[in-house]
C-alpha cells in the first residue's frame, strides 16, 4: 500500500505553492486592489467578476455582502426584501427581478459619504463589493470591498436607462399634474388655477373645460376628482412624463443657472416625484428641507425641495417660456452623480444581514443610485490544493502530488500500512505523462522517411518545420504497436494507455492513431490531453477522415478548445478571443500576427466552450471583450452563424462575425496571395480587422433572402428577423437588435418591436394550441401560403375601395370624369383591383352614364368568376349615405383611396431610404429623397382637398 503524504509535507505545498499561479492556468486573472486578484468564478456560470484570489494567505473565494436597495416600487429596507423576488436596478440601468436573502449575522463596518454638501451614512460587512471611479479621467471602474475603501473614493452611480427620450408628455397627464400643484377640490370634481403669466401657455392643456376669471387669475372648472390625487406609478411613460411636466409647470422653478427645482410643502409629494423620475429616468438629488417664517403671527412652516439633474431632462419638459429660455440658454453641466467616501471605520455592530442574488451583471442599486456589487456567489472557497481538487476531480493525495511535482517539494509518507489515497482508476497524472510522452514520440515520427507524405501536406498549406514545431505536430506511423511498445518501455500500464485513449484493445493492444497527420490537444497549462488526426494518403484501412480522442477522463470536447494553451495570455491582454473552424485556421492565424485563435475540437462550438473561454477574456463591464467568430460563406457558415448569434448571451463581450468575401478561411486565405505569405497573412489580418457585429450578419443573412421593394415581403423578411431578435435571451440587447431590424428592412421601428414582441410570445401559445403530433409548416411555406390566402371582400381593411367600386358600379354618371385619377394600383384588394380592370377595359365609368345595362356589361366581361359575382354584389349593395351621392361624397372615396395610394408609396419609398447608405450611394439616395418630398407634397395638396369639402 501507499502510505499517507506527511503533514509537514502537505505543510511545504501549500507555503511553496503559489496559488495565482495554479488558478491562472485556469482563469484569467486582474487586479482586484489590496493584494487581491479576481476573475471570473470557474465553479458557476458568471459574467462579472466574483472570484477573488489572495495569494498572501493562499486561499481564493466567491464574495458576499449585503446592504440597503432600491426597487421599482421605490427605496425599501432590504430586510423587508428578504425570502422574496424584487425587480431592482442592474449595473447596466436595466430593472431586472432578483432574490433576496439572508447571509447571516456579520460584524459592520461604518461608511460614511457626502455629496453637494449632502451626508449619507451605510453600514456593511467589510468584504461587501463597491465600484468606484478609476483611471485619468475617472470613466473606467474598478471594484473594491468595504475594508478597501478610503476617503475620496468616487461611488459609482447608476441610474435607469432615460424612458423619455423616445416619449412626448401627454397632454392629459399635464392637467392632472398642473391641476395637483396649483388646484383644489371642487364638488364632486377639481378646479385648476392659472396665474399669470402661465395662464396663457398653460391654458391650452385645458381648451375643453369652462374657464371663468376670478380678478387677474383663470379658475378652469369640472376636471376630474383624480386630479388632485397621485397617479398610480403604473401608468404609461408618456402619462407621468406629462403628469411631472405638469406638476413642475405649477410648483417648479429653474434657476438663473439652469437648475431646475420643484418645491412642496409636503415632503412625501417629493419622494413620490423621485419614485416618478426613477421610473422615467431622471436623476434627483435628494430632498432638502428649509423652515419658512410664515405670516405675521403665524408658525413658522416647512418647504421641502428636490433638485431634478437637468442632463436627463428635454426641452419639451419645460411648459412655461420663462423656463424653457433658461434651460436653453444655460450650458448643461454634468451633474455630480458619485457620492464621495469621507470615512470608513469599523463599528460594534454584529447582526443579520441581507443581500441581492443579481445574475446579470452581480451587481445592483442603492437608494441615492449608489451602484453596488451583490452576493451571487457560489460559495466556493479554499486554498491552492482544495481549488486542483475541485477544478480536476482529484483526490486530496492527487492534487498535493500534482503540486509538489510543479513546485518542487519533495514528499515523504508515512510508514506502515495507512490506506492508500489512489482512487480507482489511473491516476490524472499518469494519464498526462503518457500524453506527453507520446506527442513528444510523434514528433519525432514527423521527421521519418514514412511521414514525408505529411511534411509535404503541411508545406502545401504553407507550414514549415518551425511551424509544426511551435504547434507540436506529429506523425503515427502505420505500424499498429508501434506507439503501445514505445510506452510500454517507459513503464506506462495497459489500464493507462486504453483509459487515455491512446491504445485500443481487440485480440491485442493496438495504437488509436495510424497513418495520420496528429495535433496535439492541450490543457491551458501546456499538457497534451488527446489528439486530433488527419488522414493524409488513401488507405483502405483507414476509414475516417479526420478522427478525434474519444471521451476520456482528460478530455471532453464540450469543453476543450485547440490552441488555448498557446492563445491564453494574449486573449487575456488583448481582451479579444477568435473563433475559427479547424487546426489549420488556428495554425494560419497564429502564423499571421493573430495570435487569439482558438477552435472546438470535432464538435460545434457550445456553450461549454464559450464559459472556458470567458475564463480567458478578463471581462469586466468597464472594459468588455470580443469575440470573433469566422464562418465559410457557405449554407453550413450560415448556419453556424446563427447558432452562435443564438449563443451570444454567454457573453459579456461584444460579438463579432469575420467572412472572408470568397468563402476562404483562414488557412487558404493565408496562401491566397499566389505564394506570398506575408501577403496572406495580412489578409488574414485584415478579415479580423474587417469584422462586422454578429447580430448584424446574422440579421443581414435572414434579411436577405427577401424582396424588400414589395411591401408583402418585407412583412415576411420583418416576421422572419424578429423570430431571431425574440429569441435572444439577454433582453437588454433586444431593442437593439430591433432597431436594426427595422432599418434592414424599412420598417417604422414600432412596427418592429411589436412583431418582436408577437415572435417572442408565439412559441408559447404554438406549444400550448397546437394539435399534438401536429406537424409544423416551414416558415418560407407559411409565408407564401399566407400570401396566397385572398381576405374577405368584406374585410374593414378594404371598406373605402368597396364603397368606390359601388359609385363605379351603380352610379357612374355621378363619379364621371372625378375618377380619372384612379389606377389599378389605388386597389389593394385583388378582386376589387380586377373590377377596376374591367371597368378600365370598358372606358371607364364615363363609358357607362346613362347606360341602365352598364352593371351587365360589366359582369358579362368579367372574365373571372370571383370578379363576376363581386359586380353583382356592388350592383345592388346599399351605398353607405341615405341620400343620394353628390359630388361631394363623390369627391370624399376619390380623394381619400388616392391619399391611402400615396402613403404606401410614401412608406414604400421610405423603407428604400432607410435600406440606402446615403454615402456610398448619393445620387441615388438624393433622387429618392426628391421623390419622397413629391410624394408629401402630392398627399398634402389631397389633404387641402378633402378639407374644403
Amino acid at each position: 500500500m501507499v502510505g499517507r503524504i506527511r503533514e509537514q509535507s502537505i505543510a511545504e505545498v501549500r507555503e511553496k505553492a503559489n496559488i495565482d499561479d495554479v488558478v491562472s492556468q485556469y482563469v484569467a486573472l486582474r487586479n482586484a486592489g489590496g493584494g487581491s486578484q479576481k476573475g471570473l468564478c470557474p465553479f458557476h456560470d458568471e459574467k462579472t467578476p466574483s472570484f477573488h484570489v489572495t495569494p498572501s494567505r493562499g486561499f481564493f473565494h466567491c464574495l458576499a455582502g449585503e446592504t440597503r436597495v432600491l426597487t421599482a416600487q421605490g427605496p425599501r429596507p432590504i430586510a423587508e426584501l428578504a425570502g422574496g423576488e424584487h425587480t431592482v436596478l442592474n449595473r447596466h440601468g436595466d430593472w431586472i427581478s432578483a432574490p433576496f436573502r439572508s447571509y447571516g449575522t456579520q460584524r459592520l463596518m461604518h461608511i460614511t459619504l457626502t455629496r453637494d454638501r449632502q451626508t449619507k451614512e451605510l453600514y456593511a460587512t467589510d468584504g461587501h463589493r463597491w465600484f468606484v471611479r478609476a483611471g485619468p479621467t475617472r470613466s473606467a471602474e474598478r471594484e473594491l470591498t468595504t475594508a478597501e475603501l478610503a476617503p475620496g473614493h468616487s461611488l459609482v452611480a447608476r441610474y435607469p436607462r432615460s424612458r423619455i427620450r423616445r416619449s412626448r408628455p401627454s397632454p392629459f397627464g399635464i392637467a392632472h399634474g398642473f391641476t395637483y400643484g396649483n388646484g383644489t377640490r371642487a364638488g364632486t370634481g377639481a378646479r385648476a388655477l392659472l396665474c399669470p403669466p402661465k395662464d396663457e401657455v398653460m391654458l391650452k392643456w385645458f381648451s375643453t373645460s369652462h374657464v371663468s376669471a376670478t380678478g387677474p387669475n383663470l379658475l378652469v372648472h369640472d376636471l376630474p376628482a383624480f386630479f388632485k390625487d397621485l397617479p398610480p406609478l403604473s401608468e404609461s411613460v408618456s402619462y407621468l412624463y406629462g403628469w411631472l411636466a405638469g406638476y413642475f409647470a405649477a410648483d417648479g422653478c429653474v434657476a438663473h443657472d439652469g437648475t431646475a427645482i420643484l418645491n412642496s410643502a409636503d415632503g412625501a409629494d417629493l419622494e413620490f416625484v423621485r419614485d416618478v423620475c426613477t421610473r422615467l429616468g431622471i436623476g434627483t438629488y435628494g430632498i432638502t428641507t428649509q423652515v419658512r417664517q410664515g405670516f405675521p403671527d403665524g408658525e413658522p412652516s416647512e418647504l421641502h425641495r428636490v433638485h431634478l439633474e437637468t442632463e436627463d431632462l428635454q426641452e419639451d419638459f419645460f411648459l412655461i417660456d420663462e423656463h424653457r429660455r433658461r434651460f436653453e440658454e444655460n450650458e448643461k453641466k454634468f451633474a455630480r452623480r458619485g457620492w464621495v467616501v469621507r470615512r470608513v471605520e469599523w463599528t460594534d455592530r454584529v447582526e443579520e444581514v441581507f443581500c441581492a442574488e443579481v445574475e446579470d451583471g452581480h451587481a445592483f442599486t442603492l437608494e441615492d443610485n449608489i451602484l453596488t456589487g451583490n452576493c451571487f456567489g457560489c460559495g466556493e472557497g479554499g486554498d491552492v490544493i482544495t481549488f486542483l481538487m475541485k477544478m480536476d476531480a482529484l483526490s486530496f493525495g492527487e492534487a498535493v502530488e500534482r503540486l509538489a511535482d510543479k513546485f518542487g517539494v519533495a514528499l515523504q509518507r508515512e510508514e506502515g500500512d495507512g490506506p492508500a489515497e489512489r482512487p480507482q482508476g489511473p491516476r490524472r497524472n499518469r494519464l498526462l505523462e503518457a500524453h506527453n510522452a507520446a506527442q513528444e514520440w510523434y514528433a519525432e515520427q514527423l521527421n521519418s522517411p514514412e511521414a514525408a507524405v505529411a511534411r509535404q501536406f503541411l508545406i502545401d498549406r504553407g507550414f514549415d518545420r518551425d511551424a509544426a514545431l511551435t504547434f507540436g505536430l506529429g506523425y503515427a506511423p502505420n505500424e499498429g504497436e508501434a506507439l503501445f511498445k514505445h510506452l510500454r518501455s517507459k513503464g506506462f500500464t495497459v489500464e493507462e494507455l486504453t483509459v487515455g485513449g491512446l491504445v485500443a484493445v481487440g485480440r491485442s493492444p493496438y495504437d488509436k492513431f495510424r497513418g495520420r497527420l496528429l495535433w496535439p490537444i492541450r490543457e491551458p497549462s501546456g499538457d497534451t490531453i488527446g489528439f486530433g488526426a488527419r488522414r493524409i494518403r488513401d488507405d483502405d484501412r483507414i476509414d475516417a477522415k479526420y478522427l478525434n480522442t474519444a471521451e476520456t477522463p482528460l478530455y471532453k470536447k464540450s469543453q476543450v478548445l485547440y490552441g488555448i494553451d498557446l492563445a491564453r495570455k494574449e486573449i487575456g491582454r488583448t481582451r479579444q478571443a477568435v473563433v475559427v473552424e479547424g487546426y489549420t485556421d488556428v495554425m494560419a492565424c497564429h502564423l499571421s500576427g493573430v495570435g487569439t485563435a482558438v477552435a472546438s475540437c470535432g464538435t460545434a462550438f457550445g456553450d461549454e466552450h464559450s464559459r472556458v473561454l470567458r475564463r480567458f477574456l478578463n471581462e469586466h463591464d468597464d472594459l468588455r471583450g470580443e469575440v470573433i467568430f469566422t464562418f465559410d460563406g457557405d449554407a453550413a457558415g450560415r448556419a453556424a452563424a446563427l447558432k452562435a448569434f443564438k449563443g451570444d448571451s454567454n457573453f459579456v463581450s461584444q460579438t463579432y462575425a469575420a467572412v472572408e468575401p470568397n468563402g476562404l478561411d483562414p488557412c487558404d486565405l493565408r496562401l491566397s496571395k499566389d505564394g506570398d505569405l506575408e501577403a496572406g497573412a495580412a489578409a488574414v489580418r485584415e478579415l479580423v480587422a474587417r469584422r462586422m457585429p454578429l447580430y448584424r450578419f446574422a440579421l443581414a443573412e435572414v434579411v436577405a433572402g427577401f424582396d424588400l421593394d414589395r411591401a408583402d415581403s418585407r412583412v415576411d423578411a420583418l416576421r422572419e428577423g424578429a423570430k431571431l431578435v425574440g429569441s435572444v435571451r439577454d433582453r437588454a440587447k433586444v431593442d437593439a437588435f430591433t432597431r436594426e431590424l427595422a432599418q434592414m428592412v424599412g420598417v417604422d421601428p414600432d412596427e418592429a418591436r411589436a412583431e418582436v414582441r408577437r415572435a417572442a410570445s408565439r412559441p408559447a401559445q404554438d406549444a400550448a394550441s397546437g394539435p399534438r403530433g401536429a406537424r409544423a409548416e416551414p416558415a418560407s411555406a407559411a409565408a407564401s401560403s399566407e400570401r396566397r390566402r385572398v381576405p374577405p371582400l368584406d374585410d374593414p381593411r378594404f371598406g373605402l375601395e368597396r364603397e368606390t367600386l359601388k359609385l363605379v358600379v351603380q352610379h357612374p354618371m355621378v363619379i364621371g370624369r372625378s375618377s380619372g385619377d384612379i389606377g389599378p394600383a389605388d386597389f389593394t384588394h385583388p378582386v376589387y383591383r380586377g373590377v377596376w380592370e374591367v371597368v378600365a377595359a370598358q372606358g371607364g365609368p364615363v363609358a357607362g352614364s346613362g347606360d341602365v345595362s352598364w352593371p351587365a356589361r360589366l359582369r358579362d366581361a368579367a372574365d373571372q368568376p370571383e370578379v363576376s359575382s363581386a359586380i353583382a354584389a356592388l350592383a345592388v349593395e346599399p351605398l353607405k349615405t341615405q341620400k343620394e351621392p353628390n359630388a361631394e361624397y363623390v369627391a370624399y372615396h376619390v380623394l381619400r383611396l388616392l391619399e391611402l395610394t400615396t402613403a404606401r408609396r410614401i412608406d414604400a419609398v421610405k423603407s428604400k431610404l432607410q435600406r440606402t447608405n446615403p454615402v456610398e450611394h448619393v445620387e441615388v439616395y438624393n433622387k429618392m429623397f426628391g421623390e419622397l418630398a413629391a410624394l408629401e407634397q402630392h398627399r398634402r395638396a389631397l389633404r387641402d382637398r378633402l378639407v374644403e369639402l
